[in-house]
């Protein structure tokens, strides 16, 4: 047997020896209860991975007194934040957002707004509430938004977009969104960049219903529930199509449009010419003016037009008076 498993085996010895001295020379004796309960918290099961984030998912949950504010019924408002998580103004500002967005869009937009790193709480069915909430009234859809982690935040359509909208133009609007706030560090522009290109990209699902009709009615609760009215096509609406038509034309005819200038302006310049023919001298011969008998005058009838164009000469006394 080897020389050095023996020397550990005694250091470990004298080590139990030294401690049981110093807690009788202290006044404490080493007692078995202290031995007991130090072998009873080796011998106790370590908490598995799963137990650790049930923990960790039920201290994040959110509080039960919010749950009336968020779960219990379709809200009034478009803003969802019983928390309070946004300022008095951030709240006034988004909201005034969303009811501009629902005066000039067929879809609704709803955003419940939660801390960070909260959990929906387990026993609320997300997709079972939108489809209870939203199933009547406008099509809506429905943004569950995380304050400083847009990453997390999730969207959810109303039964009437769910078979319209295919999954992927759902997953380009969020990643749309999400690259759009995460361009900022402050949470309270985060939330306004991620409404406004959502706002965007509801618009482009929109032209997805393919006409269908929206019906108008009130918001589910009391009298002064928020009405959003049905919006009526403008003239530049009406008049898309013919103007989408007329594109595919624009830059022929404003190609001839421009060679017909041109041509009116080359016509107007000729038309305003004016040609000058010079007098020549004439040296006399055999000391008279002329000839006698021998000669000729030649003469132009207008004198806007070119002599070339003048080739039959007309003598003065054919001439009209």
């Amino acid at each position: 047997m080897k020389l050095w498993p023996k020397l550990i085996i005694l250091g470990m010895m004298c080590g139990g020896l030294a401690t049981a001295r110093t807690h009788e020379r202290s006044g404490e004796p080493h007692s078995d209860k202290a031995a007991s309960s130090e072998k009873k918290a080796l011998e106790s099961p370590l908490a598995t991975s799963n137990e650790i984030d049930k923990t960790a998912n039920a201290e994040n949950e959110i509080p039960k007194k919010f749950w009336s504010g968020y779960f219990e019924a379709r809200p009034k408002l478009f803003l969802v934040d019983p928390q309070g998580l946004l300022s008095p103004v951030n709240q006034r500002d988004r909201l005034a957002f969303l009811n501009y967005h629902a005066d000039d869009s067929a879809i609704d937009l709803f955003v419940y707004v939660f801390k960070g790193n909260q959990e929906i709480p387990g026993e609320v069915r997300v997709e079972e509430m939108v489809e209870r909430f939203f199933t009547k009234g406008r099509p809506a859809a429905v943004i569950f938004y995380h304050m400083g982690r847009p990453q997390r935040s999730v969207l959810y359509l109303s039964p009437a977009l769910t078979d319209v909208i295919p999954a992927a133009e759902q997953k380009r609007a969020m990643e749309s969104a999400v690259i759009q706030a995460s361009k900022d560090d402050d949470p309270a522009r985060q939330i306004e960049g991620f409404l406004v290109q959502m706002s965007i990209r509801i618009y482009w699902m929109e032209k997805m219903l393919d006409g269908r009709a929206v019906v108008d009615e009130r918001l589910s609760g009391t009298s002064d529930a928020l009405v959003v009215p049905v919006r009526k096509p403008t003239v530049m609406e009406k008049l898309q199509p013919l103007i989408d038509e007329a594109k595919r034309f624009t830059i022929p005819a404003a190609g001839v449009g421009v060679l017909l200038v041109l041509l009116i302006m080359i016509a107007w310049l000729q038309r305003r010419s004016r040609y000058r023919f010079p007098e020549f001298e004439v040296e006399p011969r055999l000391g008279g003016s002329h000839a006698a008998g021998v000669g000729a005058v030649i003469s132009f009838v207008s004198a806007a037009v070119p002599p070339a164009s003048q080739r039959d000469q007309v003598p003065d006394y054919l001439h009209r008076a």
